[in-house]
């Protein structure tokens, strides 16, 4: 039997041969959405693997540091069996060496690294797998998620719905998705009902398992405790949004909390007395009744513990409401609690809620014959990823579609994107097609050079693109204006004593021979 050293290099061994395949994983060539996530199943399985080993090599060196003689045996001074023990591995070496001679890279002790993929049933007979090719990764995604591409909250919806009792303020599904995380737009008073705390937990498990199948190598607990660290502290402080008025913040602020830990007994509490003690309690949000010392005995009893420790029958009583009946008996710090987890998650996965909103909108603007045919082409598509490239083949340069294919060369010339056109004011910028010719003139880009140029981005400018001409054509606009304009010398009117009109110069001149 090996030796404790032997089997720690061998634990060695085996990380640096998971090592050399999570490095040739990542640089393995991936063709698509489906070879990436497949390749990422690949590797977390590899490094739960290495993770394994490697708690037990630390399992090993303590073992070794607590008996660092344990590792040699009496058997060891016995030199004729380990002279045995070398010439039986050398044995070993050498018939290995003969049977693959070509292969230089063979490492004998350490047990071949198994498949991550591979999965065997104990009933069935070994598969026979061809060592050349990766075996695809069994991992189940619903219709609606594409294979990890989108998200599919239908069941956390219909859980949604259950808890809005009128009928007008059901948002539909596509609305849901969009405020999902909104939680401040729903009363406190529907928070604290089971129902609601089922419909935050479905929807946190979702997320959970959504992670595990489509992000296999980010790590949620990481997520979930800086989530949990950001909460308690907006709790502690009420400024959690959602739960604390204005009224709450200031009362907090204008009542300071005591310092616990510098009182060493009950006793050395109850000397504040009893409205002190009730003010505290009811800022920690705990149970402020009782006698002197039952209050003494319930703050001490909290004394240097955080929000999420304190035992909940310490803990204020339920919302009673306006007919005495007890609304619930949920927590709020635990309800709180859940919607800071789900509000970081939907942040993490926004570019995959809006890609989902997007393929939801898609899909309801379809038929039903239409979206089967979508369907069994995503399929389709998903099946034939492996064998294509990430370059598209597209000789003519067409644009691509909603399906990131090249759309037929028909619509490409329908639409008139043949045809170019060059504006020397945008600085001889190219557009392709007349609907985006004539959109340009009212973006930023052509705004901006007219600018430059001190005329007004107006109608009379439409289809102008050459400076010369909008400069001709300003200049033009000006002189009609100022035609239009009024001239006092000529056309400023003066009355006589006599009542007779005439302009501005005749009356000058007529003023200046005294004959008005």
């Amino acid at each position: 039997m090996d030796s404790l050293l032997e089997e720690v290099r061998a634990l060695h061994e085996q990380r640096d041969l998971i090592e050399m395949e999570i490095v040739d994983e990542m640089l393995l060539k991936k063709t698509g959405h489906k070879d990436r996530l497949d390749s990422e199943h690949r590797q977390k399985v590899l490094l739960d693997k290495y993770m394994e080993i490697s708690k037990q090599l630390i399992g090993f060196y303590k073992q070794m540091n607590e008996n660092p003689t344990e590792q040699t045996s009496d058997n060891d001074h016995d030199y004729e069996q380990a002279f045995t023990k070398f010439y039986t591995a050398l044995k070993r070496i050498k018939d290995v060496s003969n049977d693959q001679p070509n292969d230089s890279s063979i490492l004998i002790t350490a047990p071949p690294v198994p498949d991550p993929t591979e999965i065997t049933d104990p009933e069935l007979e070994q598969p026979t797998i061809d060592l050349n090719a990766k075996p695809p990764v069994n991992i189940e995604f619903t219709d609606e998620e594409g294979y990890g591409r989108y998200l599919d909250l239908t069941q956390c919806h219909e859980a949604f719905l259950q808890i809005i009792k009128r009928e007008e303020t059901k948002p539909n599904y596509l609305v849901f998705l969009d405020k999902f995380d909104r939680f401040t737009d729903i009363d406190r008073e529907l928070k604290l009902t089971s129902a609601y705390k089922n419909y935050l937990e479905l929807t946190l498990n979702y997320f959970r398992d959504y992670s595990r199948r489509a992000k296999p190598l980010f790590d949620c607990h990481a997520l979930e405790s800086k989530a949990h660290e950001e909460f308690v502290s907006k709790w502690n402080d009420k400024t959690f949004p959602g739960w604390f008025t204005e009224s709450d913040r200031s009362n907090i602020a204008a009542e300071p909390m005591i310092d616990l830990m510098s009182y060493k007994s009950p006793d050395q509490l109850m000397e504040l007395g009893l409205e002190c003690l009730k003010t505290e309690l009811q800022a920690r949000g705990l149970k402020c009744g009782g006698t002197l010392e039952d209050r003494a005995q319930r703050l001490w009893l909290v004394r240097g513990k955080s929000q999420d420790q304190i035992d909940d029958s310490l803990r204020a009583k339920p919302i009673v409401g306006k007919k005495g009946k007890k609304k619930t008996t949920i927590e709020p710090f635990t309800i709180a609690s859940i919607e800071a987890k789900l509000a970081l998650y939907a942040e993490y996965y926004n570019d995959h809620r809006i890609v989902t909103m997007e393929n939801v909108q898609r899909k309801q603007a379809r038929t039903a014959e239409e979206r089967n045919e979508s369907d069994e082409d995503i399929s389709e598509l998903d099946e034939d990823d492996d064998d294509q490239n990430d370059v598209i083949y597209n000789p003519k340069n067409l644009p691509l579609g909603w399906d990131d294919k090249p759309i037929p060369y028909w619509l490409y010339k329908l639409h008139g994107l043949n045809l170019t056109f060059t504006c020397e004011i945008c600085g001889n910028s190219t557009y392709k097609g007349p609907k985006t010719f004539q959109r340009h003139f009212a973006e930023w880009r052509h705004a901006h050079g007219m600018r430059c140029l001190g005329i007004p981005n107006t109608a009379h400018f439409a289809n102008i693109t050459k400076i010369q001409d909008a400069i001709s054509l300003w200049d033009k606009l000006k002189a009609e204006r100022q035609k239009e304009s009024f001239q006092p010398q000529n056309e400023e009117e003066f009355e006589d004593s006599q009542g007779n009109v005439v302009n501005k110069k005749t009356y000058i001149d007529l003023k200046r021979q005294g004959l008005l």
